[in-house]
């Protein structure tokens, strides 16, 4: 007997719309002229939508070549993520509507199957990811993140995966397949361990220290996993004590590497989290208009918070995120009593 298909919220249609013509019907009629939005008790609307292709080729990137992003949009609603710089090309705002409207590529595993098993299949990495987490609550429902996963095991082809939902432990099965095959990367994203913090800036996630018995859960399984702290949030996240506890924790659980990087603002993400920084931390708002007078912080506040976290990595016995899984662990070293820079111990 043919296995009945699980259903979504509900069933794809075949005209679903592509994100273009979804960015035509919001410009003329706005949120309501979605065709079969629906809103559930997270009080974020949900759309399917078909796409064309599944894996998008990525130009300059040093650890992927290939994307593949099942959604678009996140509940998670993480204030500083670049990816809310995507929502206007859908004629949708980077605040509100990039964490209260979803677009679900109904599609993307038969898609993804078809890309895979065609001529010019992809066999550089793959980042699963990169512009929404593919581990959002809803991958609950439609699962597609591990369909897509499951279509890799005809092919396997090298995977990073980027994610701050703990549920990527439910795929533990087809990641371990996975990693017998070919070379699989799991990265939890967990900036740091501070609850205050992560109540104001990750409002829609997990708790860290959930994501990190994640990392565990993972590590105990044989799968690499790593963390990312990533975006330190200047004044906020990057006091040497934060970022230590932090990366003490990122070690306790097991991680096999941890990157870090200080926060970015990209166009159409800095207003929005700007506008956050004056609601929640009035104090940082000078701060912030001296630090980030362009995209980036400057290279000294940026290199010294790196320096910051590669003593702390070397004391707690973790790697960095682009050194080989084989590279022997640093020398034990101790971290600065304190950073130099005000900015850093503030808030």
């Amino acid at each position: 007997m043919a296995e009945i298909p699980s259903p979504g919220l509900f069933d794809t249609a075949p005209e679903a719309p592509t994100t273009r013509d979804i960015a035509r019907l919001v410009k003329a009629g706005g949120i309501d002229a979605l065709p079969d939005a629906i809103q559930r008790a997270d009080d974020a609307t949900y759309q399917e939508i078909r796409c064309r292709s599944a894996l998008n080729r990525a130009h300059g990137m040093p650890f992927f070549t290939w994307t593949l992003n099942p959604y678009r949009g996140c509940t998670h609603g993480c204030h500083y993520c670049f990816a809310r710089k995507y929502q206007p090309h859908l004629e949708l705002d980077a605040g509100d509507d990039f964490a209260s409207v979803i677009f679900v590529k109904a599609n993307i595993a038969e898609v993804l199957r078809r890309e895979l098993a065609g001529p010019s299949r992809p066999t550089e990495q793959v980042a699963v990811g990169t512009a929404t987490d593919p581990y959002q609550p809803i991958e609950g429902t439609y699962q597609l993140t591990r369909k897509c996963l499951e279509a890799f095991r005809a092919w396997p082809t090298p995977l990073g995966i980027v994610t701050k939902g703990p549920m990527v432990v439910r795929d533990i099965d087809v990641l371990r397949e996975l990693s017998a095959r070919t070379k699989i990367s799991v990265y939890l994203s967990v900036p740091s361990i501070d609850d205050d913090a992560w109540r104001r800036l990750e409002p829609g996630t997990a708790p860290p220290l959930q994501r990190l018995r994640a990392v565990r859960a993972l590590t105990d399984a044989g799968i690499h996993c790593g963390v990312l702290m990533a975006p330190l949030v200047p004044g906020i996240t990057t006091k040497p004590s934060i970022i230590e506890a932090t990366v003490k924790a990122c070690a306790d659980h097991g991680a096999r590497s941890v990157g870090a990087m200080v926060l970015h603002l990209e166009s159409g993400v800095r207003h929005h989290f700007l506008q956050v920084i004056a609601r929640e931390y009035p104090h940082l708002v000078d701060g912030y208009e001296r630090l980030y007078t362009k995209k980036y912080a400057p290279a000294d506040y940026s290199g010294e918070i790196g320096r910051i976290v590669s003593l702390l990595k070397a004391r707690y016995g973790v790697r960095g995120r682009p050194e080989p899984a084989d590279a022997p662990a640093p020398e034990a070293a101790r971290p600065p009593r304190q950073a130099p820079l005000r900015f850093v111990r503030s808030g």
